[in-house]
């Protein structure tokens, strides 16, 4: 048992040691589904899969209660899988590496799994523990959200009865949730012909690494640095002053996440070498006092290499770098709505070289207004098509619309107020939900979201506060008592 099952309340500790143990990256969660599956079995618990791999269990009322309209309690059972670049971990395999440091719990080198990790061990304390007073109580455990939602827009048929839904998949404790962004990602495929390499060239890799990175919902406004808008401005002044040519770029890895690290191998003329070089220094110097009061620990470094074979046609290579530069990234519009509210962002994701013809760029696009989502899509589209590449989208997924009258919002409400003496904030997140896709097949749920306080997810920072985990089950309980 890790150190962590010592904390309190243990019963929810114990569950998300349990979790921590379990290979669940997105797509792949054979075995966390097993994991449920054999739960449900070992406590005599009701329990159903759909085709797609969703999981809901079932829990009797306490006595006397048995009339009360039934409370889903909903967490995704996958995880975003990101590392640092010097860590041995294989996510398929390897268990996650659990530490306290200075009141918080944390990963060794990878992101924790807190998103959703520790809704779901809620949830399972809650269909473990005896003495939570509950009506009927339903835990949905869904698969993908991470990287697609393909567990909510795919749910069975019949999976759920409730009234109610409590989403758990919230990271700021003394805030309850009530309306989400809709989202779509869109995927720019370049087709490059790959050609030698000029003669008398020297060949060089870029790498920018330890930015921030995080959730490119949560974080989308906290000014952090994308990996590959910043090796691309490298790039494009070395295009235009020095006769680049690029081999190879990669960057970043999840649609939904601000990519951390990027690199590149390029070529100069060896004529220009010095010159480069003395750019490059000067590049550096002023990246790091542009980032330095919120990239701290940003570093870029450059290392002379061996020549390689080829290099991207001309053509191609223009097309990429001036669109990778070009492309908007970050928050485009604020709420007037909410004040405070990102309204509108996209995130350029991912850059890889999938194979000598083919480049595939992923962004991903966010907004609390259907048509502002449509809007900020087509802007990305379209400087890709003018760079030539090839566009299409995902299906994307809806927006959940504000209810400040749900009966369920006013007990949550009173709940935490009454257990904490103070007033917990109401509000929508720029982060996309599952609520959405709840709605449009359950169109008379009521719905809040809310959860204990996380930090750095979908990066290797990701960490859980552990004096929020006790008030987060105590809302949680109380709210199902009193419903």
């Amino acid at each position: 048992m890790a150190a962590i099952t010592s904390l309190e309340p243990r019963l929810v500790w114990e569950q998300f040691d349990a979790i921590t143990r379990v290979p669940r990256p997105s797509k792949r969660e054979a075995k966390i589904i097993d994991f449920l599956v054999g739960f449900a079995e070992q406590h005599g618990i009701d329990y159903k899969k759909d085709a797609i791999g969703n999981v809901v269990m079932r829990k009797p009322a306490t006595a006397g209660m048995e009339e009360r309209p039934t409370v889903i309690l909903q967490a995704h059972m996958d995880m975003v899988c990101e590392k640092n670049s010097d860590v041995e971990f294989d996510f398929d395999h390897d268990a996650i590496r659990t530490r306290i440091e200075e009141g918080w719990v944390r990963a060794e080198g990878t992101t924790l799994g807190a998103d959703c990790g520790i809704g779901m061990a809620a949830a399972l304390a809650v269909l473990l523990d005896e003495t939570v007073a509950h009506g009927p109580v339903e835990a949905l455990f869904t698969v993908d959200e991470e990287t697609g939602l393909t567990g909510a827009f795919e749910l069975g048929e019949g999976m759920l009865t409730g009234k109610y839904l409590v989403n758990l998949d919230s990271e700021d404790e003394g805030e309850i949730f009530i309306g989400c962004a809709g989202g779509i990602d869109t995927i720019a495929t370049f087709h490059a012909e790959m050609e030698p390499v000029p003669k008398n060239y020297a060949f060089y890799r870029v790498d920018v690494s330890d930015l921030q990175g995080g959730h490119s919902g949560d974080d989308i406004d906290k000014g952090r640095v994308n990996s590959n808008k910043t090796v691309a401005r490298l790039l494009w002044d070395g295009m235009q002053s020095c006769e680049l040519r690029l081999s190879y770029f990669a960057g970043g890895n999840l649609r939904n996440a601000i990519p951390r690290e990027a690199y590149a191998i390029f070529g100069v003329p060896v004529k220009f070498k010095a010159d480069f070089e003395k750019r490059f220094r000067l590049f550096a110097a002023d990246l790091k006092n542009e980032f330095r009061f919120r990239e701290p620990d940003f570093k870029i470094t450059l290392n002379e290499m061996p020549e390689v074979d080829r290099v991207l046609d001309r053509k191609t290579q223009f097309g990429l770098i001036y669109a990778l530069v070009g492309v908007p990234n970050g928050v485009t519009a604020m709420s007037f709505a909410i004040p405070g509210l990102v309204e509108t962002s996209t995130n350029l994701a991912s850059v890889k070289f999938v194979d000598d013809r083919t480049i595939v760029v992923t962004s991903s696009q966010r907004s609390s207004v259907e048509s502002a989502k449509t809007y900020v899509m087509q802007m990305v589209e379209s400087v890709f098509a003018l760079a030539g590449a090839d566009v299409a989208h995902s299906d994307g997924y809806p927006g959940w619309t504000p209810n400040p009258a749900s009966r369920l919002l006013e007990v949550t409400v009173g709940a935490y107020r009454d257990l904490f003496a103070v007033e917990p904030k109401v509000r929508a997140i720029h982060a996309g939900l599952e609520c959405g896709l709840f709605l449009e097949k359950y169109p008379d749920l009521e719905m809040v979201s809310f959860g204990p306080t996380l930090r750095g997810v979908h990066s290797p920072a990701e960490r859980l506060e552990i004096a929020t985990v006790p008030k987060f089950w105590a809302l949680l309980c109380e709210v199902l008592r009193r419903i």
